[in-house]
């Protein structure tokens, strides 16, 4: 398997929060606005309570200007019609095998080159390189299942290790907690995501994001 070029759309080192499912945006948006004035958030991925489309556009709309202040690229969950007609930077795909690539693909066709595409949920080795081999800005390993089921830390290292290796496109390693974003930088991921560990400190997001941030450096400069 040869590399394939991948024109990053984020600049490398930087975090990557998801965001809890929403049901609105209004009342999310200061969490999200403490935690970017905290740290060098490359991307939010925005994840939605339900489906309906209506909700789902308010939901962006109430926190693009917030990603927007901060230079962070807002992306979807899942519906690339999403990204026109909320005004989003892209969307992340996630799923697994034949379907994957499906979606990944009429994602792309849509979207590229002006919006960012990204992959999750791979679990192989084979759907890791059959979707390196696509157009994607990204690929993601260990982003939660819509229950909340992480594979374990060591897996998610192992393939960021492995990833890093092979491919040029940049991919994502998620963190499940903020101890562990400098072992997922150190094994060479290109971004860190986190989620829960930030919405969820007692400290507040700002706090969080700032400690990440720290451990990101240092977990860089080894």
């Amino acid at each position: 398997m040869s590399k394939k070029s991948s024109q990053p759309a984020l600049d490398p080192q930087r975090l990557y929060l998801i965001t809890p499912a929403l049901a609105e945006g209004e009342s999310f948006a200061p969490a999200l606005e403490a935690a970017l004035d905290a740290g060098d958030v490359a991307c939010v991925l925005v994840r939605f309570a339900s489906a309906d489309e209506g909700t789902a556009k308010k939901i962006v709309r109430a926190l693009l200007p917030v990603a927007q202040k901060h230079e962070a690229a807002l992306l979807v969950e899942g519906d690339p019609r999403l990204v026109a007609r909320a005004g989003a930077d892209g969307v992340h795909v996630r799923g697994q095998g034949d379907q994957l690539e499906e979606q990944l693909g009429e994602a792309i066709e849509a979207l590229k080159p002006d919006s960012i595409v990204g992959a999750g949920g791979v679990k192989t080795r084979h759907d890791s390189m059959t979707v390196g081999e696509l157009e994607v800005d990204y690929v993601m390993f260990g982003d939660p299942s819509p229950d909340g089921w992480t594979p374990l830390l060591e897996a998610v290292i192992e393939r960021v290790s492995w990833w890093t290796e092979i491919f040029t496109v940049p991919c994502v390693g998620f963190a499940p907690s903020l101890a562990d974003v400098g072992t997922i930088s150190q094994a060479g991921a290109d971004f860190v995501a986190l989620g829960d560990a930030v919405w969820n400190d007692s400290r507040g997001p700002a706090a969080a994001v700032a400690e990440a941030q720290a451990a990101l450096v240092r977990g860089a400069s080894r």
